[in-house]
């Protein structure tokens, strides 16, 4: 066990056997940038990965933004808005906007963006940013109302992060399909070149509004997906790379080490967990269906050890579907303390004396996932263990067809509850355990506008689930970012990638 949680990289030996980095001057202003998973789809309605969420804040803007230092709301494509009752809000629009094809932005692009991306079967990939609107209604060309299913206390936060607006003429056209290949949003950035999944280039938005973002200080960002870290690194010692994030601690710490780079850590509102098909999708006869095993597999997992040897800086161990800092985030619930010898007899009484097989998915930070599975392999539950891409596990999700699976969610930065336990607990296709009661308190939780009575009903929501050990939530994540000494630039907790805060010094 040991072994496998404290395994480091050949990183030494391999930074030594290269020659020393000869890093490209700025001359030619462009920040060479390192993806390490697939962006299945630029259009920010249509993927659900964080390297989708960057690409959204540089190259569209929401009607409102939230302030990552203060938290303070201000308004973005909107001046100003007001709630005319309690499910309708009344937004006044920022005149002498455009579009980076050109098209000036007023109240039509916000009635055509919300009333497409509210309609589901417009499949939007992640429902819960869209689905707590009902319609958009144009008052005059700089003055729009939206209006709401229900009373969503939380809509000012979803206007300020994945909520962003779209030109109406430019999409009726082409679609999201279109949209992917040619993006045009209002943003510091304008993309430039796409290759799906590949590559991605964006230049300077010059004609960029008064925005609380600010303006682009780095003239051209060039994006390329490379899964492999070790050639991400081999390419930041080359200097074919100035910037790459999401870095394994052992590598960060090893690179912290030399004088060529600029390696920051900074918490972010990820959380990993393992989710258990506890509703019986994929099979009735599945273990997962019991609660003792899932109590099991829970007590069989050592949070704390792979914070401190795997995660390590800002990470912390987590009980809670959800992250701390969010409103209504209760961290008052069961938490099951690491107890092999606790798990194994839970197994045993559950029928499962030598324990049993399963098939263990994952998608990302596969040291982590080895480690998960090494712990549960330790108390009898045998693991088939499949690393996929993001979007080919997310789909394998939605159908049903993972009985068990290590997740993490970063809420998009949402900083309220129900961006996380209510995103995977309301009985969409991402729910595993399709709880009644839970269901019910989160309904009220999602829909009061009396803060009292919505921390009250998150609370019982997340006892419940903690109870009844439905999930196994482990740790909060932290990013590791590399830079070379030529960049300048502070990440935020909120695992948002700013290039528009990117400089050179």
């Amino acid at each position: 066990m040991t072994r496998t949680l404290l395994k480091t990289t050949a990183l030494a030996a391999f930074a030594a056997s290269l020659a020393m980095p000869t890093f490209a001057n700025q001359a030619d202003d462009t920040l060479n940038v390192a993806f390490t998973k697939e962006l299945e789809n630029v259009d920010s309605y249509f993927n659900s990965s964080r390297e989708g969420v960057v690409m959204q804040r540089a190259v569209w803007d929401g009607l409102i933004y939230r302030d990552p230092a203060t938290n303070e709301y201000v308004g973005n494509l909107a001046t100003s808005w007001d709630w005319i009752d309690d499910t309708t809000l009344e937004f006044k629009l920022r005149e002498g906007v455009t579009f980076h094809n050109g098209e000036v932005f007023n109240a039509d692009d916000v009635v055509f963006t919300v009333n497409y991306v509210a309609k589901e079967e417009n499949g939007v990939k992640t429902q819960r940013n869209v689905n707590w609107m009902e319609s958009a209604e144009k008052i005059d060309d700089y003055t729009v109302r939206i209006h709401l299913k229900e009373k969503f206390p939380a809509a000012i936060e979803f206007l300020s992060g994945p909520v962003s607006m779209y030109p109406n003429e430019y999409y009726a056209e082409v679609g999201p399909s279109g949209m992917g290949l040619k993006p045009v949003g209002t943003g510091p950035y304008k993309v430039v070149d796409v290759v799906p999944g590949q590559h991605f280039v964006l230049e300077k938005n010059e004609n960029y509004h008064d925005s609380p973002k600010g303006e682009a200080q780095i003239a051209k960002i060039d994006i390329r997906t490379i899964p492999d870290v070790n050639t991400q690194m081999a390419e930041i010692f080359s200097g074919s790379l100035d910037f790459i994030w999401q870095v394994p601690t052992d590598q960060a710490e090893k690179l912290a080490q030399m004088d060529q780079f600029t390696v920051a850590n900074a918490s972010t509102m990820r959380v990993g967990y393992l989710d258990m098909d506890s509703a019986g999708r994929s099979g009735a006869d599945n273990p997962f269906t019991n609660k003792k095993v899932r109590e099991a597999v829970n007590y069989a997992i050592n949070r704390q050890e792979l914070v401190d040897a795997l995660l390590k800086g800002e990470s912390e161990v987590i009980y809670t579907a959800c992250f701390p800092s969010q409103f209504g985030c209760a961290q008052d619930v069961r938490q099951f303390e690491y107890n092999p010898e606790r798990a194994k007899e839970l197994l045993a009484e559950a029928g499962y004396p030598d324990g049993f097989t399963t098939e263990f998915y994952a998608y990302r930070d596969q040291q982590y996932a080895e480690a998960i599975a090494s712990y549960l392999n330790a108390v009898g539950i045998k693991t088939d263990f499949r690393m996929l891409q993001y979007s080919a596990l997310r789909e394998l999700n939605m159908d049903g067809k993972t009985p068990l699976s290590f997740q993490t969610w970063g809420s998009y930065s949402v900083n309220d509850a129900s961006a996380m336990v209510s995103q995977f607990f309301k009985h969409g296709s991402l729910d595993s355990t399709r709880d009644d009661q839970v269901l019910e308190w989160l309904n009220i939780a999602d829909s009061s506008t009396d803060p009292d009575v919505r921390k009250e009903n998150y609370k019982l929501a997340l006892q419940r689930i903690a109870d009844e050990a439905f999930w196994a939530p482990m740790f909060s994540y932290n990013t590791n970012y590399v830079f070379t000494k030529q960049v300048a630039y502070e990440p935020t907790a909120d695992e948002v990638l700013r290039f528009v805060d990117m400089s050179w010094n």
